[in-house]
């Protein structure tokens, strides 16, 4: 953690065969202001940041970056609504990959960082 910031990771190895969900609870109310997507190789895949009722709240269809570039949101009008999204406590959020977008390229050893700031 740096100052009010805190980054959650993920990490899946190999080669991806199915689309890969992840999801957590935050424990009090924060900010999304940034995302950090990555695959190894030169993959298809789509990654979707929301909520468990909202999949796509907070990013929508952001491509992941390729050959281990990650691609970067880090700006309140790279996400949805152009604004970072305030998230309330206790809120489900999930992260969905659609591993190999629309029947392309699957993605290697793909990672996931996203950094919040407190309040």
């Amino acid at each position: 953690m740096q100052g009010n910031h805190f980054t959650i990771s993920y990490h899946t190895a190999g080669t991806l065969a199915a689309n890969h969900t992840f999801t957590f609870t935050v424990p009090f109310a924060c900010t999304l202001v940034a995302v950090s997507a990555v695959a190894s190789n030169a993959s298809s895949g789509i990654l979707d940041v929301g909520t468990s009722s909202d999949t796509d709240l907070y990013v929508s269809n952001m491509d992941v970056g390729d050959s281990n570039v990650p691609a970067l949101l880090d700006e309140a009008g790279d996400f949805e609504n152009d604004v970072y999204p305030h998230i309330a406590a206790g809120t489900v959020v999930e992260a969905e990959l659609d591993y190999d977008g629309a029947g392309g390229t699957a993605a290697q050893n793909f990672t996931l960082v996203l950094t919040f700031e407190e309040g």
